[in-house]
């Protein structure tokens, strides 16, 4: 019936419309962002970036963002969507076993590959910690692309890096970015524009995490 068919296309033409705007606002910082689309009681579809009710199932729409990724430069860390949900129980049980903060492992999720667990970066870092194949085999990471098999590695990795530096962040951070030796090299973060961008990303995204956590 024509009455039938109009209700019914409605709330389609409206989402879609809905998410021509959001990402028309989101544009600017796509990279990172994580947009959430779920449907309520009444056959709604809603797209947003904010999480929905923490009792509405839903999905989260990804749009890469690589640490390597010049584009991602022009991004406002201190205000693209966290992520406190995916992959909760892996984060927790390899933050427990390395005693590794939780906020830490999901700033460097979040900066590495936003969450995206298939994430393959121009460089052929892989997975959600973008772990590189022979940092992966040595951590004896057999599928990189399994998000429980990277975030316990990547988490190693990055509990070593810790260890070996003392507790220092930055220099963990510059270390998980450009390996040990260009940080003892340069007897810091290294001069490279990468990787002063990326230690600046996950302190920013660390703090948020520390707070919302």
């Amino acid at each position: 019936m024509p009455g039938t068919a109009t209700k019914s296309i409605r709330p389609v033409a409206r989402c879609r419309a809905a998410l021509a705007g959001l990402l028309i606002v989101l544009i600017p910082s796509l990279a990172a962002a994580q947009v959430y689309k779920w449907v309520d009681e009444n056959g709604i579809v809603t797209f947003s970036n904010i999480a929905p009710p923490t009792d509405q199932d839903y999905q989260v729409l990804r749009f890469p963002c690589y640490a390597a990724d010049p584009k991602c430069r022009s991004v406002s860390w201190e205000k693209v969507p966290l992520n406190t949900r995916s992959f909760s129980r892996e984060i927790q049980s390899a933050a427990a076993f390395n005693s590794v903060e939780e906020s830490l492992i999901r700033a460097i999720i979040h900066a590495e590959s936003a969450y995206q667990p298939d994430a393959r970066s121009p460089k052929g870092a892989q997975g959600l910690m973008q772990l590189m194949p022979a940092t992966a085999a040595d951590l004896h990471v057999a599928n990189p692309f399994d998000p429980a098999q990277n975030i316990d590695g990547g988490t190693r990795y990055l509990s070593r890096l810790l260890a070996e530096f003392k507790g220092d962040l930055a220099l963990a951070a510059a270390a998980y970015n450009a390996g040990p030796q260009a940080v003892y090299k340069y007897g810091g973060v290294p001069p490279y524009d990468e990787t002063q961008e990326y230690v600046r990303r996950v302190k920013i995204l660390y703090k948020r995490y520390d707070q919302a956590l």
